[in-house]
């Protein structure tokens, strides 16, 4: 053990090597996967990342990488295992306006991507919660979500390139600035997801787009989720597809925001069951300036459409936002999202995707099994409607694994009776080892087994997240 911390020590320095203990390495976000890691290595660039790959190769050595530390699922859990921090790979090397790419160092915190990318009128448009923590390689290690995935899709559906440290400590290349490269497997999309368990992602190249000029946003509550779809439908009919997010929040859940946060406003002046956080984004200056008496045109288009879906009664109630007070005071009741589920003591974590026609369905069938298991439990559920991706974070009643497990399965079946999947943007992690067991196809399991022991034949990177044992 000395040994090999000394050689580390020599690879990146003696100030980079450090006992986890009693830091924020020491535990996840959330709290619920404490470890003792072996030491926590800080390496500066791909050369020592590569060389502290091969030293645990040589070693047998599990590496855990880990970026921000803010993930939900105990992907960076590295219970006596080397940790990795990509967080000194920091750099923004390029931004370059006219091919609209950013070339970015794996430890890059999303909201310095942002405001870099924002000097020159572009965005990447990646955002959740987390985004002033969260680094881009933990940003591809999950092929993250958030708020925008209606709109733009998923971290995959935004990188271009990608460097990659394999276990074996040899460098990938994938750095491509190109929009079609058919040459062979596609191997970027393989690593994006895989949770560092088939190397280290250490640096990226990132589509921009451009920043919207004008935002519509508006709190609306609606009679129900069919009801919800047909007002998602008529914006992106009208807008030419301009909605960004598209976010629900039942009132068990706003009411929970406030009485964590009793110093905030509700929503709405009275209860609703069925809430919608909406925005558009313009692009089109015909969309963002204003006429002439000071109206947006995306503004009016958003009013329109929820004036005539009052009049039918499909909408209830709507808050339109008329500054960026309110419209962020509209995105911090969302994004607070993570902190008011996990407040509970006990929790059942579950991220599921389901075809958009059959979430309202989904949660009709999921809460009677819930009722039906655990009478006195709660759902606190938030969606990204607009894609179907579903939080449906239980408060059990108490802490019993059996009843844990039964919920689980409850969960899934309705999910995957659906046509839905158990895992939407969160990743697998620890927590949901014994889903991918129960749920995912064999022969799947057994192809990602494949190429697991074909990069690494050892086993040391990140061991014992994704792939269940056998």
């Amino acid at each position: 053990m000395n040994d090999l911390l000394s050689r580390l020590r020599a690879i990146v320095g003696e100030a980079y090597v450090q006992d986890a203990a009693g830091t924020h390495w020491a535990q996840d976000w959330t709290g619920h996967y404490p470890y003792r890691s072996l030491a926590v290595v800080r390496p500066a660039n791909t050369a020592e990342v590569a060389a502290v790959v091969r030293l645990a190769n040589e070693t047998s050595t599990p590496v855990v990488p880990v970026s921000g530390n803010t993930g939900l699922c105990g992907g960076a859990q590295a219970q006596g295992a080397l940790l990795l921090s990509v967080d000194r790979l920091n750099q923004i090397t390029d931004i370059r306006p006219d091919a609209r790419i950013a070339v970015v160092g794996a430890g890059a915190i999303l909201s310095n991507v942002h405001a870099a990318a924002a000097e020159h009128g572009l965005n990447f448009p990646v955002t959740l919660g987390a985004r002033g923590t969260a680094m881009i390689g933990g940003l591809l290690g999950t092929n993250a979500g958030g708020s925008n995935v209606l709109r733009y899709g998923n971290t995959r559906d935004l990188v271009l390139g990608i460097e990659v440290v394999l276990p074996s400590g040899e460098v990938m290349d994938l750095m491509s600035e190109l929009h079609k490269d058919n040459s062979g497997y596609n191997l970027k999309h393989l690593l994006i997801g895989a949770e560092g368990t088939l190397g280290v992602i250490t640096a990226a190249v990132l589509k921009l787009v451009p920043a919207p000029r004008a935002h519509a946003t508006a709190m609306v509550a609606v009679a129900g989720l069919d009801q919800a779809l047909v007002l998602l439908n008529r914006l992106q009919e009208a807008s030419d597809g301009a909605v960004h997010a598209f976010e629900y929040m039942p009132q068990i859940y706003l009411d929970e925001f406030r009485r964590q946060n009793p110093e905030t406003r509700p929503a709405f002046d009275q209860s609703h069951a069925h809430n919608i956080m909406v925005e558009l984004g313009a692009v089109a200056p015909r969309d963002a300036v204003p006429d002439g008496d000071g109206t947006v045109p995306l503004a009016a288009l958003l009013e329109q459409t929820l004036a005539v879906m009052f009049r039918d009664g499909s909408v209830l109630d709507a808050v339109v936002a008329q500054s960026d007070a309110q419209r962020t005071e509209m995105w911090d009741r969302r994004e607070a999202a993570g902190e008011v589920t996990l407040a509970n003591d006990v929790i059942i974590n579950n991220d599921v995707a389901l075809p958009l026609d059959k979430v309202s369905v989904f949660l009709d069938r999921a809460g009677a099994r819930l009722h039906a298991l655990d009478p006195e439990g709660r759902a606190m559920v938030v969606a990204h409607l607009g894609d179907g991706n579903v939080h449906y974070m239980v408060w059990p009643s108490r802490d019993d694994a059996v009843l844990k497990s039964a919920v689980m399965e409850a969960v899934e079946d309705e999910v995957l009776a659906l046509g839905g999947s158990f895992s939407a943007e969160h990743g697998i992690g620890v927590s949901k080892l014994p889903s991918m067991a129960r749920r995912k196809d064999p022969v799947a399991l057994a192809a990602m087994r494949a190429i697991k022991d074909a990069l690494d034949p050892k086993g040391i990177m990140n061991p014992g997240k994704v792939l269940p044992a056998e």
